[in-house]
């Protein structure tokens, strides 16, 4: 392909839709690279619990973002949206097309259009904020978020404790709410994005969920939980399929319980992925069936 243009093809949806395999497809046609937006997959030590693309997947495509990280490293999404837009740069010299792949929606909203200028940190009130969320638990301090901001509520994740402290921040130190201060105008991009989502019917993904968490049982995460455990402080575990299996390390849960709740928390999950991506009308849904479809689409784009 010869155009001048450069296009940044974003694959997105919820968790266990089969996001991984259909950018693989879309990048060999391409004969292009993918980029990872998926915030879990980051880390290495996190490989069984966040399904991140086995060795037969990577070397089918070439990853960028997958295992660059340790959980003991500091990162946030600001410096992801500059490594990202950073590496896109380099790969946009010899490829026209580019695949940006993931379900977390604040990752690829940042390459897309950036991430909003918020107040800095203040390290007072953040620190005052940890100690209460360590008191109260994740899920009360949830509520606390729910009362200044019932809108960001419905689409954050409820168990990733750095969303809720940083939008409860914001909250108390601008007495706005987290999400008119997220509506600022979009920053230009030197590439135009298509952004692909994949959906099927609930109770089909319900069941693509369930089936990916015992498989991901049955391919050893208990065992990377055990790995883990003296690191459960480390945010990055505080993340569905790791904090349930800790309970049951600890002894409060049966392994059943723990593994019903994965799936529990893994629907939950899902919903709210939904939530978020369905609030972007650029979103074109396919199933995962539609390949084809989708190709066809890309392509008119691209003409």
């Amino acid at each position: 392909m010869q155009s001048k243009k450069k296009y940044l093809i974003i694959v997105t949806g919820p968790t266990a839709i089969g996001k991984t395999a259909f950018s693989i497809q879309l990048a060999q046609h391409f004969n292009t690279e993918i980029i990872s937006a998926d915030s879990r997959q980051f880390y290495r030590e996190m490989h069984i619990g966040t399904a991140s693309p086995d060795p037969e997947e990577l070397a089918a495509v070439k990853h960028h973002f997958i295992g660059n990280l340790s959980i003991h490293d500091d990162y946030n999404v600001a410096r992801y949206e500059e490594e990202a837009l950073a590496l896109s740069h380099k790969l946009f010299e010899k490829h026209d097309v580019l695949i940006l792949t993931g379900g977390s929606g604040l990752y690829i909203d940042a390459v897309c259009k950036g991430i909003d200028d918020l107040p800095d940190h203040d390290p007072i009130l953040r620190k005052q904020l940890k100690a209460e969320l360590s008191v109260i638990g994740i899920e009360k301090f949830a509520e606390k978020l729910k009362s200044l901001d019932p809108e960001y509520y419905e689409v954050v994740d409820l168990n990733n404790p750095n969303r809720l402290l940083r939008a409860i921040e914001v909250c108390l130190q601008t007495a706005e709410t987290y999400t008119s201060l997220r509506k600022n105008t979009a920053k230009e991009r030197p590439f135009e994005t298509i952004k692909i989502g994949l959906n099927t019917e609930r109770e089909h993904l319900f069941k693509r969920i369930s089936d990916r968490v015992d498989k991901m049982i049955e391919d050893g995460l208990l065992e990377e939980v055990k790995s883990l455990s003296p690191h459960r402080s480390n945010n990055a575990l505080n993340t569905v399929g790791y904090k349930e299996l800790f309970t049951y390390l600890d002894g409060d849960v049966s392994l059943e319980r723990a593994i019903e709740k994965i799936k529990t928390n893994t629907r939950r999950y899902a919903k709210r992925q939904l939530t978020w991506f369905k609030r972007d009308p650029n979103i074109h849904w396919f199933t995962t069936e539609d390949i084809e479809k989708v190709l066809l689409s890309i392509l008119s784009h691209l003409k």
